[in-house]
Order: structure tokens, then sequence, then C-alpha cells
């Protein structure tokens, strides 16, 4: 496989070709109303600035759309409809649209189901979420106040029996079908970040003793029934990815040897492998109760503990005994501190992955294919400095304090590129807006107004400070 430049064309398994191998990665964006809903025009403006320029991402990720109504993050998700027409997936065909405008990016729908990681006081519903265990979320964390914290946003979760499962994959389907209809080139099932599919692969989230407990290959059950049931529904062009946690493998990025989770992960990723039907498998991290993902530590470590458990992943694919049969293997996307030219370059040439993803590197400068297109391959330049968000010192330590924060920051300057006027910044203004403070952006996010002034607009319009009162102590 040629891996001479991040501009070198690939192909993945389903036969369709990426003119290079850029990926702009799924971001929580916040954008859509409060309880959940279609893509809206500031969606439609925030990917119309990432897919402005001749040269583009090979692939475009959008945001999680839950397939769950009753399952959201913190709120304004996407989310799949409740069935296919012409009025309920024409949101969907114009953000679709938008992401091919520049003729080469393919664009892929992140599907997402929660879990037990929904909040009953941000999704609005009293109902308990469902979880593979009943198995609270915090149970591990250690502090009083951070136990509290969990407590008063968490409830914990019903046990999903066989029915429950039926339904979710049913709805995870369906949302395969609203992506092909709408004209998306594939879909991405997001099995990392503790969400639903996550919890199914993690033993400290399931306990269950059927043919999806965590224990003798069963947990990949779940994955594997979507995989087939949605590849039963959408033509063999369309593309499959699989977002896993490397959280939940990885040894110390020091530590150069296979640990018995790094194995377990290899395990996984061959044995995905060996079904076919999926095209690529992104390697991410973190949760909720560990949020890596959402980390404040420096980008080098972070970049370093992804990449540990993504070099190994092409190594032992591309090792794999191949026969004429055999059907074709996916692609390793690696996501995680590439913000300078040098280290997407280095990436490739070290065999890391296959793929590149760009995550919040995209949000402070949302040209980087063209930039990256007339630099050096020794750059070692950041596409654009990183901001300092820290909560004030001798604050109890909380796993979500400092991420809601520098979250809020990063989702505040994406609500700024929705706002520019065709994807073009603002004459005179200066983005990114490093003056935003974390409890600002923690604050704005929670209060803006997107919605109508309806009788259920003006009764979230109620509830909102509450809301923005919590935020300021989720974030601190």
């Amino acid at each position: 496989m040629q891996r001479d430049s991040v501009f070198s064309p690939t192909t993945l398994g389903c036969g369709r070709h990426l003119p290079n191998r850029l990926v702009k990665v799924a971001l929580y964006e916040h954008l859509a109303d409060f309880h959940g809903g279609p893509p809206n025009k500031h969606h439609l403006a925030l990917y119309e600035a990432w897919s402005k320029g001749t040269q583009g991402y090979g692939m475009v990720l959008t945001g999680n759309v839950q397939v769950s109504r009753e399952h959201l993050t913190l709120g304004r998700d996407m989310v799949i409809p409740s069935h296919i027409s012409d009025v309920t997936i024409e949101p969907f065909k114009r953000l679709s649209n938008v992401i091919h405008s520049n003729g080469t990016s393919l664009a892929i729908m992140q599907l997402s189901h929660t879990g037990r990681q929904s909040s009953n006081i941000i999704t609005g519903t009293l109902s308990r979420p469902l979880a593979p265990s009943a198995i609270r979320l915090g149970n591990e964390i250690s502090g009083s106040l951070a136990k509290l914290f969990y407590w008063l946003l968490f409830r914990t979760p019903k046990a999903m029996v066989p029915g429950d499962i039926d339904h979710v994959v049913d709805r995870f389907v369906l949302g395969a079908q609203v992506a092909l209809q709408s004209g998306f080139d594939g879909i991405q099932l997001h099995a990392a970040h503790g969400y639903l599919l996550a919890q199914f692969l993690n033993p400290k989230t399931n306990r269950r003793t059927d043919e999806f407990a965590a224990q003798e290959g069963n947990e990949l059950n779940l994955l594997r029934v979507l995989v087939s049931r949605i590849r039963a529904v959408v033509p063999a062009t369309f593309v499959i990815g699989i977002k896993l946690n490397a959280g939940d493998y990885s040894a110390s990025v020091d530590d150069p040897s296979i640990s018995p989770k790094e194995q377990r992960a290899l395990n996984h990723i061959t044995t995905i492998a060996g079904w076919g039907g999926v095209d690529f498998i992104e390697i991410s991290g973190g949760d909720y109760e560990s949020p890596d993902f959402m980390s404040t530590r420096p980008k080098s470590s972070r970049q370093a503990f992804f990449s540990h458990v993504s070099q190994k992943a092409v190594q032992t694919l591309e090792s794999m005994p191949r026969k004429v049969d055999s059907p074709p293997l996916p692609l390793i996307l690696l996501t995680g501190g590439l913000r300078t030219p040098a280290a997407l370059h280095s990436a490739l040439k070290s065999n890391h992955a296959h793929l590149l993803g760009i995550g919040r590197s995209a949000i402070l400068c949302p040209d980087i294919p063209s930039r990256l297109a007339s630099s050096s391959s020794t750059d070692t330049t950041p596409f654009a400095p990183e901001p300092v968000i820290a909560p004030p010192p001798g604050l109890p330590a909380i796993p979500l304090v400092g991420a809601g924060a520098t979250m809020s920051w990063y989702g505040m300057q994406m609500r700024y590129i929705a706002e520019w006027v065709g994807g073009t910044p603002k004459p005179g203004v200066a983005y990114p807006d490093y003056s935003l403070t974390g409890p600002s952006a923690v604050l704005w996010t929670w209060i803006w107004l997107s919605e109508p002034y309806t009788y259920t607009g003006l009764f979230r319009l109620l509830l909102w400070p509450c809301l923005a009162a919590a935020a300021i102590l989720y974030a601190f």
C-alpha cells in the first residue's frame, strides 16, 4: 500500500476510492434543537466551511447522529427520525449535498446510542436509560463530591432484555437506511467513548451471561449483528466503519510490549476483519468516567497513546494470512494528536495508520487540506495554536472537570464557524476566538436560543437558567 503522501489515494474494501488519507472525524457539535433533531442551517453552514476549496478531505464524518431520541449526550444531537419519508430525510439530504459540494469527499454518517451515558436531566425523560447491565455511571469514581455529581446527572440503567436489543438493532438499521436514502456514502458505528456499543465490549459495563456477554468472544456479537443486518439492506459499495476505544485497551505509552488488554483489542480487530463488510476501523479513546477523547493533557502524549494501539493493529492486519476469497481488510484510521503536517506524514510513513483523522484541528483551522497541500512534509508548526483552558486551582478533581469547559470552548468555535457567511469568516473578526474563557464557553453553550418561540421553546427557556448553573458546576 502506497504511503508516500497524505494525498496518496487509496481504496476501501467496498470499492469506494478516497482521493487522499485525510478524514474529518466526528466532533461533538451541540447545534441541533435542544431535545435533538435533524440537521439544520447551523450544520449546513459548518460543513460548508469544511467543504470549501479544491482540495478537500477524503472522507467527512458527521458528529454523532443518535438512533434513539431518549438517549442523547448533552442534548442538541442530530437524531434519526422515527420513519423515512421525503420530509424526514430532506434535512439529511441537504447535509450530504453540502459535504459533497467540493466533489471529492465521501460523506459518512456516524450512528450512535449513548446507553447509560444518557443524562435524564438533559434528555427530558424520567425512564431509565438502556445498557447491557444495570451498572451506574460513576460507580468507579472516587471522592464524595464526584460521586454526588454523577449521581445527580445519571440514573442506574435498565439492563437490556432481548426485545430491547432487537429494537436498538432495528434503529441502527433504520439509521443506515436514512443515510443511504439521503445520499450519504456510508455510516460509522460508534463503539467508543463509553457509548452503548462500547458498553457491550467492555467487561466493566457488561456483566451479561447470554450470547452478548463480554467474555468468550461474545462481546462482538452485537456489532456483528449490526454489520450483517446493515449489509443486507445497503449496496455493496456502501461504506461501513467502526469506531473502537483505545482507552479500554492501551497500556502505558512508554511500554512497547503488548499488554493483555491490547492483545484483546487486536483480537477484536482481526475478528472484525474476518467478517468482511467493514471498510475502516477508527482508533479513538476515553469515556465519561475517563474522558481521554476530551482530555486537556498534552497532544503529544495523547497521540502516542492512540498510535500505540493503531500501529499494532496495522501490523496485525497486514500479517494476516490471505486467500483468494478472503474479504478485503479494513483500513485503520488514527485519530488524536495529528496537529502538524509533519505528524500527519510521519504517521503514514511509520505505518501507524492507513487513514488520518483530523478532529479539533479542523475546528481551529477549517481549511486544513488546502493548507496541507502547500506545506512541507517536515513542517512541525501546528495548524493553529491550541487554547489554554484550565479550571481554577484547588477545586476537587472530577473526571469531567476541565473536559466540559474544553468541549464547550471548541463547540462555541464551531458555532462561530456556522455563523460565517458562505463559509467565509466575517471581516474584522478574529478566529479562533482565544479570548473566550472556559466559564463563558459553558454558559453560552447552554443559553443559546436556536429554536422558535413555541410553547415548548418557552418552557425550555425557563429551564435553561437552571441548566446553565448546572453546566458551570459540570465544567468546574
